[in-house]
């Protein structure tokens, strides 16, 4: 359902930006609320991550398993288990994406979803009993590394989200010319726990890639762990 959706075709009547406006104030303000304090749930956890990334163009493949830990001060760090595939993949595709991943991280505090960083446009709610979802375009600010242009879902119950989409408005890297994702959130335990990024990517060494990327079995870790690249 959330996939399908398109907000350029939606009807919306006559000059009903200010109306909407209005009618999302009490949305985001329920979002932010839901929010903040998301960034300390998500830190001294661990989980396992799996990413399957492919370059089409060249017809190479590989798969990267790591536990992923973020530590109490949100660090994140991985520790390899196995990779299966082109080693073009693993250097060139998944390292560099998880290294941009680390700096962005190194600057979390600075690049949240927020009126500091973002101006919210509220296009409405959208399903139907207890799934209904808000949705807001989101407008960075300014051209920071780690911001991007795109889209919020949020879910109507808890005002938390459960989808990010959008383009990175700063390359993350110089190795990455742009990239286009798509975030999922699970609500658990009043905390959204991302589950699933999928990935296109335009890099400058071999072209483009697509990257999957899936978690699971998140918990509290209270290790301290040691970088480890893949």
């Amino acid at each position: 359902m959330l996939a399908a959706f398109s907000p350029a075709t939606a009807d919306y009547g006559p000059d009903p930006a200010n109306k909407r406006d209005l009618e999302g104030q009490p949305v985001l303000e329920q979002y932010l609320a839901a929010t903040r304090g998301q960034d300390e749930k998500l830190r001294d956890v661990k989980m396992d991550c799996e990413i399957e990334a492919t370059l089409p163009s060249l017809n190479r493949k590989g798969k990267f398993n790591a536990l992923r830990q973020i530590s109490k001060l949100g660090q994140i760090t991985y520790k390899a288990i196995t990779f299966q595939g082109d080693n073009t993949i693993k250097n060139d595709v998944i390292a560099r994406y998880l290294q941009a991943e680390k700096e962005a991280a190194e600057k979390g505090g600075n690049l949240g979803r927020t009126p500091e960083n973002y101006k919210f446009k509220y296009y409405g709610v959208y399903g139907h009993g207890e799934w209904k979802l808000h949705l807001f375009e989101l407008i960075p600010k300014q051209k920071e590394a780690g911001l991007f242009h795109g889209w919020l879902w949020i879910e109507a119950k808890t005002g938390l989200p459960v989808r990010e989409q959008g383009e990175f408005v700063k390359n993350p890297s110089i190795f990455l010319k742009r990239v286009e994702f798509v975030r999922d959130y699970e609500i658990r335990d009043g905390a959204a726990i991302p589950v699933k990024v999928d990935s296109q990517i335009q890099t400058r060494v071999v072209g483009k890639a697509e990257m999957s990327i899936r978690y699971s079995n998140v918990a509290k870790d209270s290790s301290a762990p040691a970088a480890a690249n893949p």
